[in-house]
């Protein structure tokens, strides 16, 4: 996760608005823009932003990407309607959460992802992650549980329109209870 993603991550898990945060951490917004655009990464900054958000900064033995990272280039793709590399980018957070274990596992599930502006495809990440904890016996963040992260009519990720929708019964219970109409198979590992 780069700092920049870390910081607006921490920032609207809490609900914050930039100036608000530059507030609590007493410094300008124009710092907080800087640090969220990558510009201004330095360690100091990167701490005070966390701690004005009520996070602080640990360190985690992987090298894998987190949910706030996927979040991040599955909305940039779906941006460029590149749905099919934003769907290789959700089936990498699924691989990335299969090959941790117990609290690393956790931990890549923790920070919230930013809105990917589709609905679907953040239900989409909260399913994936709510299912890969439980499995792990994990508890789930609080983001996964959203009521934003929950779709009021079932829908699929449309990658394929010659992709049949699922029953529910092939779509795993984490995915479905979201409206997220996705085949169990599609997370297989090949």
């Amino acid at each position: 996760m780069t700092a920049s993603t870390l910081i607006r991550a921490a920032r609207k898990s809490r609900r914050l608005t930039q100036k608000q945060l530059a507030e609590r951490a007493r410094i300008d917004q124009s710092r907080v823009s800087k640090s969220e655009g990558g510009r201004d990464t330095e360690f100091g900054t990167v701490e005070r932003l966390l701690a004005g958000a009520g996070h602080r900064l640990y360190s985690a033995p992987t090298q894998r990407d987190d949910a706030a990272t996927a979040g991040e280039e599955i909305g940039r793709r779906l941006a460029e309607g590149d749905k099919d590399r934003a769907l290789r980018a959700l089936l990498q957070l699924n691989d990335n959460l299969l090959a941790e274990r117990g609290l690393v596992r956790g931990i890549l599930g923790l920070a919230e992802p930013a809105s990917t502006q589709h609905q679907v495809w953040d239900a989409a990440l909260a399913g994936l992650v709510a299912w890969r904890l439980r499995e792990e016996g994990l508890p789930a963040p609080e983001w996964v549980s959203d009521p934003s992260r929950y779709l009021r009519t079932p829908a699929t990720l449309e990658v394929d329109p010659a992709d049949p929708t699922p029953p529910t019964s092939e779509v795993p219970d984490e995915f479905a209870e979201r409206g997220v109409l996705v085949w169990r198979d599609t997370f297989a590992s090949v």
